[in-house]
């Protein structure tokens, strides 16, 4: 990995949701859910929307399958507790976007539905 000095001022976050793949650029150390609600795009579906803790981490509507350069690499203690409630679950890349800041390329992706943190049944039997 290039040093902080030689790295880019922003990286690119490639979003998939239902409603397809969309590319933006976040500043590097931006919150991710900052960084898509700032350019346009949301870690919400539906009325989470408007029903959300608002970044806190506590509410885990902006759960997605997270990959790529964010801090910290691992969820953090606040995530893991979160996540281990239902309708969620730990598992590899489940993270909260209000929890994790951007450092390089990130790939996010949200599944449908309320809380868009799996694939629905419906759209696993339509694969």
């Amino acid at each position: 990995r290039a040093t902080d000095a030689d790295a880019p001022e922003t990286a690119r976050v490639t979003v998939e949701t239902a409603d397809g793949t969309r590319v933006i650029s976040a500043r590097r150390g931006e919150l991710l859910r900052s960084a898509l609600l700032r350019r346009g795009a949301t870690p919400h579906n539906g009325n989470s929307m408007l029903i959300n803790c608002r970044g806190l981490g506590t509410c885990g509507t902006c759960a997605m399958e997270i990959t790529g350069d964010v801090e910290p690499a691992a969820p953090s203690a606040r995530e893991r507790l979160r996540l281990s409630f239902p309708p969620h679950e730990l598992r590899p890349n489940l993270r909260l976007a209000c929890q994790v800041v951007v450092q390089g390329d990130v790939r996010a992706k949200k599944f449908d539905g309320f809380w868009g943190a799996r694939p629905t049944l419906a759209a696993a039997a339509a694969a």
